[in-house]
């Protein structure tokens, strides 16, 4: 088993939790600010919080590429190209000039852009409980989308997609359920969201997901801009009054988690990844609980509980 095998799943989870906090951000910014202005600005800010990441990580992979280098000419002076004769192999060189860098940027900006502003304006005609359990629907679009890719999903997968189905109903839906105008928008965002985590899957292993990351949140900045000046009037004061929910959403849900999900997701089964992306509802409940002192019903603490066990039934290797 590979060393990232429990990295990876642990920075989903960090994803799922930094997300599930910020549905709370969201809610507050909408009081003040349009959603096309609330992407806007928080996605300008994700993608300028990376570049100086981006620098600092460059440095440090240099760092490491250097000390393995010295490694290995300590052991022997022949190389061969991208490996050694002693079996280190050098560190991949990340750089802006890979076509496959802008192609899967451009692709992941566009379809956040449609997703995220989707969500933004079907929560305002919806309550945030059908939201929740609609826009996580993407656990069960993702396996399907994914046999159209001719991706296997074993009969484990399917299981924790019921199980999680089930637990996001009890955790979100308190009241009857219908389809409304409100609801298809969070349906398309689901949908959107699905393809954003298949196209992350293509592309992350073939490019540097910080770069990228970086890359999509400009253009999906961009295009929320453009739909702003179009269909919203930009108020400077409104967003300097939102300025705590927007920079919680800028810096940690856009510059720090998309970044994990897009780095935590590389290798791994993307219905496995989404499966743990959708307890940002739970912790979305629970943040609701801590910062807003909403108690959780029986009702909602057996979904929890039944997310949970997909979740780790998920992780369950499978034997050879």
């Amino acid at each position: 088993m590979k060393k990232t095998s429990f990295r990876n799943p642990l920075l989903l989870l960090l994803t799922a939790v930094i997300w599930g906090v910020a549905f709370v951000a969201q809610s507050v910014g909408m009081e003040y600010v349009g959603p096309f202005t609330f992407n806007f600005v928080r996605s300008m800010i994700g993608g300028l919080v990376l570049i100086p990441c981006i620098f600092l990580l460059d440095r440090v992979r240099g760092g490491a590429s250097a000390e393995k280098a010295d490694r290995a000419s300590l052991k022997s002076e022949e190389k061969t190209e991208g490996r050694s004769v002693s079996g280190v192999e050098s560190e991949p060189q990340y750089t802006w000039k890979q076509k496959e860098l802008f192609v899967g940027g451009i692709c992941c900006g566009t379809a956040l852009f449609v997703a995220s502003n989707l969500q933004q304006f079907g929560i305002k005609y919806t309550t945030v409980g059908k939201a929740g359990f609609i826009t996580a629907l993407y656990i069960v679009l993702v396996p399907l989308l994914g046999i159209f890719l001719k991706k296997a999903v074993g009969l484990k997968i399917w299981i924790s997609v019921a199980l999680t189905v089930a637990g996001l109903y009890l955790l979100c839906i308190t009241d009857g359920f219908s389809i409304r105008g409100g609801d298809f928008l969070v349906l398309l965002c689901a949908l959107c969201f699905s393809v954003h985590i298949l196209v992350i899957d293509y592309f992350s292993p073939k490019v540097d997901g910080v770069r990228m990351s970086c890359i999509q949140f400009f253009v999906c900045g961009l295009l929320s801009g453009i739909a702003m000046l179009f269909t919203e009037q930009f108020d400077l004061n409104a967003v300097l009054m939102a300025w705590m929910p927007i920079l919680y959403a800028g810096v940690m849900s856009c510059g720090v988690a998309y970044t994990l999900q897009i780095v935590g997701q590389k290798g791994m089964n993307p219905t496995v990844a989404s499966l743990i992306l959708s307890l940002e509802s739970v912790v979305s409940v629970l943040a609701g609980w801590l910062i807003l002192g909403q108690k959780l019903s029986p009702r909602e603490l057996s979904g929890c509980v039944l997310m949970f066990a997909a979740i780790i039934l998920a992780q369950i290797p499978q034997k050879k």
